[in-house]
């Protein structure tokens, strides 16, 4: 009896060894790689940030760089907490690699959201956006954002399972983003389940009714929306109409001036793969929401700092010009209900 109890005890203390060596092992592979020993190129590669926005974020974050590497590489990957823990220069176990991903996640959701993604608060702020859809590919008069909904692929939570189960079958978060010309996120909104249509998120949105009260003010600016969103004067749908009519050509044009945003949904799976629906965030929604947040930051501090998404153009594109939406205005627009007004604008541009 004693001596299966010493059997015990000593393989106990063979297994506490080996784990020992194991985090020495870690450590010296750490103080052996470092990621900065990398050159641009692979760096970017393997984090889809340079060192210098990564500096920056730790300079802001606080955190070790190894603890920024690791959850940066996991949006970048979408891998599971393990896999990401074994690379030579991270060299963490799956528990360490867990925390390194919620802290970083929660610091740049406190830190850096408000700061780097904001949707145009002020009179100039819009009007700024507005002339950059002027000068765009496809010019549009009045835009200050292009707005759709995209499915973020996660785990079936729980409580609520049935409310994430999107209408393609498989459970998510509905997030709704507001992007412009460039690429840049104005407002991204990851806190509704994937059962969520595109027009309740709409409707209960702050960017819904910051809009509403600058109409009431009587600015005349709008986003550019699809069919799964009410006609405002806030947004222009797409209805389905008969090629080779006025109704057919406003509608190519609207939709050649919001590809924008469907350019940003392609850009942040293709940068930061663990939104794609393949990879499945393995996080409650709240944290899953987070995640996707944290992306979006990054997003836009690639394009500040010189990381260019990849600008697609299809050749296809199909480009007319839109009438000046400042020259359109008649004196009783003002007395109009805002669904009146919103026909009698899209009469104006499909007709001119």
């Amino acid at each position: 009896m004693a001596e299966g109890h010493l059997a015990i005890d000593v393989l106990n203390l063979d297994c506490r060894v080996r784990r020992l060596e194991q985090k020495l092992e870690r450590k010296l592979m750490r103080r052996e790689q470092d990621s900065f020993d990398l050159t641009n190129e692979e760096f970017i590669e393997l984090y889809r940030i340079n060192p210098q926005l990564a500096a920056d974020l730790i300079d802001t974050l606080q955190p070790s760089l190894q603890r920024v590497l690791t959850a940066v590489r996991f949006y970048a990957t979408g891998y599971y907490q393990r896999p990401v823990g074994d690379q030579c220069d991270i060299s963490l176990s799956q528990s360490s690699v867990s925390r390194c991903i919620r802290d970083v996640t929660n610091a740049i959701n406190e830190r850096l959201l408000k700061p780097w993604v904001q949707f145009p608060m002020t009179p100039e702020d819009r009007q700024r956006a507005a002339s950059q859809f002027v000068t765009a590919r496809q010019p549009f008069q009045g835009a200050i954002g292009a707005i759709d909904c995209t499915h973020v692929a996660l785990f079936g939570p729980r409580e609520h399972q049935v409310a994430y189960v999107n209408h393609h079958g498989y459970h998510s978060l509905n997030v709704q983003a507001i992007c412009d010309p460039n690429l840049t996120i104005l407002n991204i909104n990851a806190r509704y389940p994937g059962a969520r249509n595109d027009t309740y998120i709409w409707n209960t949105s702050s960017v819904r009714r910051i809009m509403e009260r600058e109409y009431n003010r009587g600015e005349r600016t709008f986003l550019f929306g699809d069919q799964g969103y009410p006609l405002e004067p806030r947004l222009t749908p797409l209805p389905n109409e008969r090629e080779e009519t006025q109704r057919f050509n406003y509608n190519q044009s609207l939709c050649s001036a919001r590809n924008c945003i469907e350019r940003l949904f392609g850009a942040l799976r293709s940068t930061w793969r663990c939104l794609s629906k393949h990879r499945v965030l393995q996080y409650e929604p709240g944290m899953a929401g987070k995640i996707v947040n944290a992306c979006a930051v990054l997003h836009n501090m690639r394009i500040d700092f010189g990381l260019q998404p990849d600008m697609y153009e299809d050749p296809n594109e199909y480009v007319i010009n839109i009438p000046n939406m400042a020259n359109m205005n008649d004196d009783d627009d003002n007395n109009l209900p805002p669904l009146a007004l919103a026909r009698r604008i899209q009469d104006r541009l499909i007709h001119a």
